[in-house]
């Protein structure tokens, strides 16, 4: 298990400071020790002020946004992103990429801090996005973009502190740069780490490399359970241990013991659960309060029903067969059980987001969830005001006996079915003047809010869906690339992690017998899936020699428009020469191509002119 308290040196508060701006949505590293930034963090930090510089002259006032994002635009030229490439010189050009996502977050900060000014710097951080992603699509040395300008880790001086060393492909995700994270160079090097192709090297963690038996074609020298470290792989798993759970749930829902005994499917189910409240208990205890979010809420609410349901459960068994207090707490137990069958579907969702679909409409629902804070910020506060009038109604007599009447009646309205019945006889006519007034502020007014924001925040996710499923997707892989164990134990598999191996073996066994242990440990458990991941590995490498031998990239695909693409000699033919004569100049807007032709014809007509002048005067 990794040292975290060493990882992160949790211990004076500079470091604490600079955690917290350095929030990540992603788990932390799998080291003991933090990765040193390969360039030094000053020389990093110079490259980033030169390069915020650069576009405060370039974008010295507020512009439409359309003027920096557009193709062939005249603010973010060739010259400019040239300019910014070179900020680095020949020695620190690597880190260039990553120095504009720095600046992109500074700007962003910045357009917080001065609010007079925040649509500059909106625009401002959109060309840093912009320029990012031109800098990548025009690398053409794969092997440099992948390993050094989008894997290396840097870091910059925050205060005159070190701040936590992250590469391109982290610093994206964490600020959700949806137009880096969208271009091709990115999502190459995002298709490469879900495969396995680029790995962690476990010499010189600071570098990605190219996975040792990529071109191998031996069947065995596949099945490694090292593999399992792979994002595709660790998903395939979480996905059948999540549709194992579910069909254990659906079994014991479905076979209720009136005796209130446990049989063999709730025993699983039990075992499961402990499993995976276990695996939450070590990453939030690893991570810290940052992992806590929506998915882990959602999921330790679910945990608790079942937990819940299990102690009742034991109570139950505590009396003897017929006791009218063991049918009491057996009922009680599948109350629990069944209270929680929703959400054992919902949870599907958190492992089916790799699919494009589901991913993009969980990205919806985020959002959603989000903007409707506003909405229930705005109802608690109406609900409070008009709850302590109604409550001030009810007690003038000095007797307060119709709270539970009004609570009701508010939950009515709020759901939108308001109950009218008794307010004729609630302190008239305040009492149902006030209902009525309640009534029209939540159904007319908070309730058309909320459908509002609702619309709002699906309009803007869905005309950018390609892009936010792509930042999902990402943002999944960098948490596989990033696990928090060197060893790979997926809930419920980490019992046995727990309970056969750290507990007996760790704190005795030396570090090298320790991981072949864990290996062989590995090796059993994950040997079905080993079996297949080899097979389809060893595919792979074929595929991958026959790519190097036709001169391609080791993912390309000969698709039907390939396929006789080599026959063809467009140069030859002619094909080409009448191509390039009828095309037209789509990088220059058509008035100024007209502009341009009217100076020449006026340049033309102007030295006819001086020509006739001078043989006149002859």
């Amino acid at each position: 298990m990794v040292q975290w308290s060493k990882l992160f040196n949790f211990d004076g508060h500079d470091t604490r400071h600079r955690i917290h701006d350095e929030v990540r949505v992603l788990l932390p590293t799998r080291r003991d020790d933090v990765i040193p930034s390969l360039i030094p963090p000053k020389e990093v930090t110079k490259v980033a002020l030169r390069l915020k510089h650069q576009i405060e002259c370039v974008i010295p006032c507020e512009l439409e946004e359309s003027q920096i994002t557009k193709a062939h635009s005249g603010v973010i030229t060739e010259k400019v992103v040239s300019t910014a490439k070179a900020a680095g010189g020949e020695e620190y050009k690597a880190c260039v990429v990553y120095c504009l996502l720095v600046v992109k977050k500074w700007f962003k900060k910045q357009a917080i801090l001065e609010l007079w000014d925040a649509e500059l710097h909106e625009v401002r951080a959109v060309a840093c996005e912009v320029m990012a992603k031109r800098i990548i699509e025009e690398e053409e040395d794969i092997t440099y973009l992948l390993e050094d300008v989008l894997l290396k880790r840097y870091s910059i001086l925050i205060n005159g502190d070190v701040s936590i060393p992250a590469n391109a492909i982290e610093r994206a995700v964490d600020l959700h740069a949806l137009r880096v994270i969208g271009s091709s160079g990115y999502q190459k090097c995002i298709s490469y780490l879900w495969r396995g192709w680029l790995i962690q090297d476990d010499e010189d963690p600071s570098r990605f490399i190219d996975y040792e038996n990529k071109i191998n074609t031996t069947y065995w020298d596949h099945f490694d359970p090292d593999r399992m470290r792979v994002p595709v792989y660790q998903n395939t798993v979480q996905i059948a241990m999540s549709l194992i759970y579910l069909a254990l749930y659906t079994g014991a829902i479905n076979t209720i013991n009136p005796s209130g005994d446990l049989d063999a499917i709730e025993g699983l189910l039990y075992i499961f659960t402990f499993g995976f409240i276990c695996d939450e208990i070590s990453k939030f205890w690893k991570v810290g309060r940052f992992y806590i979010g929506f998915w882990n809420v959602f999921n330790s609410t679910l945990y608790a029903l079942l937990t819940v349901s299990f102690v009742t459960r034991m109570i139950a068994l505590g009396h003897p067969t017929g006791h009218a207090t063991r049918e009491k707490f057996n009922m009680l137990s599948y109350n629990f059980l069944a209270f929680s069958a929703p959400m054992f579907w919902m949870r599907l969702l958190l492992y089916l987001d790799t699919f494009r679909f589901f991913g993009a409409m969980l990205v919806v629902l985020k959002v959603m969830m989000k903007e409707s804070l506003i909405f229930f910020a705005l109802l608690i506060v109406v609900c409070v005001g008009f709850l302590q009038a109604f409550l001030g109604l009810d007690q003038v007599d000095q007797n307060l006996e119709a709270t539970g009447f009004v609570v009701q009646a508010m939950l009515n309205a709020i759901m939108q079915s308001p109950d009218f019945d008794g307010f004729d006889r609630f302190a008239p006519p305040f009492g149902l003047i006030l209902y009525y007034i309640f009534t029209f502020v939540i159904m007319v007014i908070l309730l058309n809010i909320l459908i509002a924001l609702y619309n709002s925040a699906y309009e803007d996710i869905t005309e950018n869906a390609v892009d936010e499923y792509m930042a999902l997707f990402s943002q999944k892989t960098m948490q596989f690339v990033r696990a928090p164990d060197e060893n790979v134990f997926i809930a419920p598999f980490n019992l046995i992690e727990i309970f056969c191996l750290i507990i007996p073996f760790e704190w005795w066994l030396p570090r090298r017998q320790y991981d072949r242990l864990n290996d062989l440990a590995m090796s059993i458990i994950y040997a079905p899936l080993l079996l297949i991941t080899a097979g389809l590995e060893t595919r792979e490498a074929h595929i991958v020699k026959f790519n190097r031998r036709r001169g391609e990239e080791d993912d390309d695909t000969v698709e039907e428009w390939d396929q006789l693409s080599r026959e063809c000699d467009f140069e030859a033919d002619g094909w080409n020469k009448k191509v390039e004569e009828t095309r037209p100049n789509v990088e220059t807007d058509a008035a100024i191509l007209a502009l341009r032709t009217l100076r020449t014809e006026i340049k033309e007509l102007r030295e006819l002119v001086v020509g006739l002048k001078e043989g006149l005067t002859k």
